[in-house]
């Protein structure tokens, strides 16, 4: 069984006969940005002094939801918006480098990884022949997993501010987050 992505289609992902793939149109895309674009002259602190931990889902405009502007906050994305020592590194810098002092953590609704199993790396080792050094971290319950990304966060013994940390649903059906309490 082949866990891959479909593989793409050449007449809907590429025009044969111009070249034009998504990443050419992304660098064009940036290339009319740039001729308008001037430099906000920003710090890489965030003004809002808050790192915000989200899934990578392609539906979470995180800025519009949250009603913050370029420069308001770190952003870091990951499958699931889970607490890996990769999220702990990079608030480590956030918060002892660039001055971060609030972590929020959102996970979503209809999550990818609520359907996926730690049989995934299993899979994946049969179909390339060597098995991944990540844990997939998926989850059966939103909440309890969000409860378990602030735990993470709260325990870091790399992170210096762990008073301001919460934990949400965000729902992709009406764009309203619902906020996990911990556990006490």
């Amino acid at each position: 069984m082949s866990i891959s992505a479909p593989q793409p289609n050449p007449s809907t992902d590429r025009d044969a006969r111009t070249g034009d793939t998504v990443t050419d149109r992304l660098v064009e895309a940036n290339r009319k940005y740039a001729e308008n674009f001037t430099d906000p002259g920003m710090d890489a602190r965030p003004v809002q002094r808050v790192a915000v931990v989200a899934c990578m889902d392609a539906r979470l405009d995180l800025h519009e939801a949250l009603g913050l502007e370029l420069g308001d906050c770190h952003t870091i994305r990951n499958a699931g918006g889970v607490v890996t020592d990769d999220i702990i590194r990079s608030l480590t810098i956030s918060q002892r480098a660039l001055g971060t002092r609030s972590v929020v953590l959102i996970h979503h609704t209809g999550c990818g990884l609520l359907n996926l199993t730690e049989d995934f790396r299993h899979e994946l080792e049969e179909e390339v022949g060597q098995r991944p050094s990540w844990a997939v971290e998926a989850f059966k319950d939103l909440d309890a997993d969000v409860r378990q990304s602030m735990q993470r966060v709260r325990t870091s013994p790399f992170l210096v501010h762990t008073d301001d940390v919460r934990g949400f649903v965000f729902d992709v059906t009406t764009g309203l987050l619902r906020e996990v309490t911990p556990r006490t």
